[in-house]
């Protein structure tokens, strides 16, 4: 009877994490290891919590100097800068406008062109800030690889993704280390390739800190991402004009 308690207290316990970090449509319940999923729940705990992500507003960032991005998380209007170039768009729709060198792009086959790539950096650029966010997006396969000791010596729990008709590269895959201490991810693993016998590279996710209510971290070894900055206010402009812009003033 005592036995079959614990394992109920188990049950309830894993059914709690899941209802307070529920998936994504979409997302590979069936195929997933329920102990990768249990990790999954508590790295989103220690991130700040399902409810404080789910109520973040404005997220901007420099992704390693190449383009500055700011994000309405609720909108899903994007500003992305890049050299003199500017894309405002909504990664939703996949509609916006596009100016290179302060000139408006209107022909519809090259607007067509500059909205998908914009697409496609954004979604490079958000999931090596946002990836630990995303543990159980749509298409998401979840593994549990074992214990493994990152390369800081600390001891780590490790996830494998892996995707299905998601994304832009559906055939990617990640080994993500999880500090077994502070819950957080420490270090991530790419294969271009999901069927790929080695990394292609591997990179520390350190220097977390505390934005709002949420952690990120910007540090990834040999490069790191800037301006970082959590918003609960912007003006509507920033994703209506291309005009210049400094996110220092809000």
């Amino acid at each position: 009877m005592r036995w079959f308690s614990m394992i109920l207290i188990i049950v309830m316990i894993a059914c709690q994490s899941t209802e307070e970090n529920p998936a994504a449509k979409g997302f590979d319940a069936a195929g997933s290891d329920p102990q990768a999923v249990a990790i999954a729940d508590t790295v989103m705990k220690y991130l700040g919590g399902r409810k404080n992500w789910d109520d973040v507003r404005y997220i901007s960032w420099d992704f390693f100097g190449r383009r500055l991005h700011v994000w309405d998380k609720h909108s899903g209007n994007i500003r992305i800068e890049e050299g003199g170039n500017v894309t405002l768009m909504n990664i939703h729709s996949k509609r916006g406008r596009v100016w290179q060198g302060g000139e408006e792009m209107t022909e519809a086959d090259s607007l067509g062109k500059l909205l998908e790539r914009g697409y496609r950096v954004w979604i490079n650029d958000s999931y090596w800030l946002l990836m630990p966010y995303k543990l159980k997006d749509s298409g998401v396969t979840l593994k549990y690889l074992g214990e493994r000791v990152l390369e800081n010596g600390n001891p780590a729990d490790v996830l494998q993704l892996t995707f299905e008709n998601v994304g832009v590269t559906p055939q990617n895959k990640y080994d993500v280390f999880v500090n077994k201490k502070t819950h957080h991810v420490e270090q991530w693993s790419y294969y271009a390739q999901y069927d790929d016998p080695e990394p292609r590279f591997t990179t520390p996710w350190s220097n977390w800190q505390l934005y709002g209510k949420i952690w990120l971290s910007n540090d990834r070894g040999e490069r790191s991402l800037s301006q970082l900055a959590v918003f609960d206010k912007l003006p509507a402009s920033i994703f209506e004009s291309p005009a210049v812009i400094d996110l220092s003033t809000y």
